[in-house]
């Protein structure tokens, strides 16, 4: 079962366009590896933009899985790839919420 957000994602109309496009790549590359994280019971959020670095909410069996991190690496480099910028991608503590 796919995941609600818990909060509001900043929203693309108030993004810049470069910021729109961005916001637009990182969930395409989501969306492409979710069907693997979901047939193993898990999934991943976007959240936000702070700067380079992209917050995401790892959830489902992704939360306590020890390769959770080799996951957010695939991740971040798919998103660098498509982007061709460095970004870093990384899980949200327990009770983060996104800046508005």
């Amino acid at each position: 079962m796919l995941a609600e957000p818990e909060q509001t994602i900043p929203s693309i109309a108030h993004a810049t366009d470069a910021g729109a496009e961005r916001i637009a790549i990182i969930k395409e590359v989501l969306d492409e590896i979710r069907p693997n994280l979901k047939r193993d019971g898990g999934d991943c959020e976007f959240l936000c933009i702070d700067g380079n670095k992209i917050v995401v909410r790892m959830t489902g069996a992704c939360v306590f899985c020890k390769l959770a991190s080799m996951t957010i690496e695939g991740i971040q480099a798919k998103i660098v790839e498509r982007l061709g910028v460095l970004m870093r991608v990384v899980p949200a503590p327990p009770g983060y919420k996104a800046p508005h």
